[in-house]
């Protein structure tokens, strides 16, 4: 099964080509032009095993707001179409995860009916030159253009770098496991009604 995905998208803000392959080992080439970004996008790709390269040129000067949210538009649309039709895949995942005195739950179901839902408490303005509230943007963006439920719920954490790294560790190895391949449902597609 070949599931990868590549798209580009060109705006009068960004100019985007994301390759995703579900099925990788991890590898990734990440260029947004915003360092702190590039090391969530790259934190993505390793702790979902997903081989990803993902580069961006888009108006920083002005802010990375356009960058952020148009790479999660991006992803999500490259997510939804390596997954294909969901026949096979465990469908929900979900990943409780530490990072210090920081802990992140993440939920994903691959119900066709993209939301977001994400409650991250994050002290700080900025990391670096990256606006923290950017971290949800990007989570809103993924969920709704991969079709995907997303839960991010953050239960401790002071220190704000923690608080976004282990938001993005935690919703990719939710997602690793919901794309994960049940061989005892190769065929199917993991809904009652017959269609995800």
């Amino acid at each position: 099964m070949n599931r990868v995905a590549e798209i580009s998208r060109k705006t009068k803000e960004t100019d985007i080509q994301v390759k995703i392959d579900l099925d990788g080992t991890g590898v990734t080439d990440i260029d947004t032009g915003v360092p702190f970004f590039d090391h969530m996008l790259d934190a993505f790709g390793r702790h979902g095993l997903f081989d990803l390269t993902l580069h961006c040129r888009g108006d920083i000067e002005v802010d990375a707001h356009h960058t952020v949210e148009d790479c999660g538009i991006v992803l999500g649309q490259a997510i939804k179409q390596a997954i294909g039709d969901k026949k096979g895949i465990v469908r929900y995942g979900s990943r409780l995860l530490p990072m210090d005195e920081t802990l992140i739950l993440a939920a994903v179901d691959f119900s066709g009916r993209g939301g977001c839902f994400a409650s991250l408490n994050i002290l700080a303005e900025q990391v670096g030159n990256f606006d923290t509230e950017l971290g949800q943007e990007f989570f809103i963006a993924l969920a709704s253009n991969a079709d995907i439920t997303l839960h991010v719920r953050q239960i401790a954490g002071v220190n704000s770098h923690h608080v976004l790294e282990a938001s993005f560790k935690a919703v990719t190895r939710a997602l690793k496991e919901a794309v994960a391949i049940d061989p005892r449902i190769a065929d199917v597609v993991p809904s009652t009604k017959g269609a995800l």
